[in-house]
């Protein structure tokens, strides 16, 4: 079992930054991949991006560029820098750990980029 807890979002204007962040329950050092995704109303969740545990990153189109993935073993967080932020990345934004091919999934944050 792992417990994940989103934090870091709010309001924000469009062209601005926040820091997500996603705090795990046990060792980064066991969890094989993790990723953020998002969901905004009406829409189907969507992979915003990933990395593994040899730190490995992969982005949507949609947010390359512009957001970036980290994690911090030690810390036993993962991150997510986003910068120049657009109307269109409003969503609740969810991490997402693998553990022995089991998903876990956090509680979401809301992000809100205003125009």
């Amino acid at each position: 079992q792992v417990q994940l807890v989103e934090s870091g979002g709010g309001l924000v204007q469009a062209g601005g930054s926040l820091r997500l962040s996603c705090a795990a329950s046990r060792s980064f050092f066991m969890i094989n991949a993790a990723a953020w995704y998002r969901q905004a109303p009406g829409r189907q969740r969507e992979l915003v991006a990933s990395i593994t545990s040899g730190g490995s990153t992969d982005y949507a189109d949609s947010v390359s560029g512009r957001f970036t993935i980290s994690r911090k073993n030690a810390e036993n967080t993962m991150y997510l820098q986003m910068n120049s932020l657009k109307p269109e990345d409003t969503a609740v934004y969810y991490c997402k750990a693998v553990v022995d091919r089991a998903d876990f999934w956090g509680q979401g944050t809301q992000v809100t980029v205003s125009s």
